[in-house]
């Protein structure tokens, strides 16, 4: 079993390595398209499913990368919107039950490394949902990496 769960995946932005072995990349769609500026946009994960219903057993991760959509505003069928995702009407709730079930698959003493933009959300307002606490974390601009450890 993979010890790594990238539970929104994306197009991997972030990762040195997009193909690493020792992960499992999760998101809830696949995507192949141009962006208006003419790169391409490549969504492709090694597993189709939504983080608030993750399909993997409790505690079977060591590390759970947890990087969800961030925008509420956006056009639906805009780069930004492709790029990053949309948050839903349910975006309180869905965040939630996204950090529930990240918390749920890792392991005992594992850890939860949370990425975050406050361009229309402020992380305060997440924290303010969920039961858990970071134990630090890092800000550059508008994005924050918080850790957390369950």
């Amino acid at each position: 079993m993979k010890r790594i769960l990238d539970a929104c995946c994306g197009s991997r932005m972030f990762w040195f390595d997009k193909d690493c072995q020792d992960a499992v990349f999760m998101d809830n769609r696949r995507l192949n398209t141009e962006l208006c500026d003419g790169r391409r946009l490549v969504i492709e994960p090694d597993v189709v499913a939504d983080f608030r219903a993750i399909p993997f057993e409790d505690g079977s991760f060591y590390l759970v990368v947890f990087d969800p959509p961030h925008l509420l505003h956006a056009g639906k069928n805009s780069w930004l919107a492709k790029k990053y995702g949309l948050l839903g009407e349910n975006w309180r709730e869905d965040l939630k039950q996204g950090f529930c079930e990240c918390m749920r698959v890792l392991n005992p003493n594992g850890t939860l490394i949370f990425k975050w933009c406050e361009e229309q959300v402020a992380t305060g307002q997440i924290l303010s949902l969920i039961d858990y606490k970071p134990l630090f974390g890092h800000r550059r601009g508008k994005t924050i990496f918080l850790v957390f450890m369950k």
